[in-house]
């Protein structure tokens, strides 16, 4: 299972800063990354080479980081791909907690992370409809 780093922070200038300051000082590298706006506060999101090194340090810096299981599925990079993958999602009776998407170039694929209430599920059902679930570690080490 991808694991996801959820930051929650002050929604203020030098926030961003602070954050890829920590990870740049040891050494963990952004995969990919979302900022969602909450009044005051906000949240981010990111997928980093290495979750636990980037939890214990962004801690340990005083930051309120929580690891978080996501889905990162594999899916053709060309039009309508995604909307299969939401067909099956419908067919399945499959509720988005939430998601983003981002194209790897090495691979040349898109990637879809996505929060659900049972994994364990979705990723059965994704896999029998024949997409690729990426294993823990494959998407920090592309």
């Amino acid at each position: 299972m991808t694991k996801q780093i959820n930051v929650f922070v002050e929604n203020k200038p030098g926030r961003f800063k602070k954050i890829t300051g920590v990870l740049a000082e040891n050494g963990v590298n952004i995969r990919a990354i979302e900022i969602q706006d909450r009044g005051d506060y906000g949240i981010m999101k990111l997928l980093v080479n290495d979750p636990l090194r980037a939890h214990v340090a962004l801690t340990e810096a005083g930051l309120a980081a929580a690891l978080r299981d996501v889905i990162a599925i594999a899916i053709k990079d060309q039009p309508g791909e995604l909307f299969k993958l939401a067909e099956l999602f419908e067919a399945c009776g499959i509720n988005m907690l939430d998601a983003y998407g981002f194209v790897t170039q090495a691979q040349q694929e898109a990637i879809w992370c996505v929060e659900v209430e049972d994994p364990s599920e979705v990723t059965r059902v994704v896999t029998e409809a024949g997409y690729r679930v990426l294993v823990e570690g494959e998407l920090y080490e592309s």
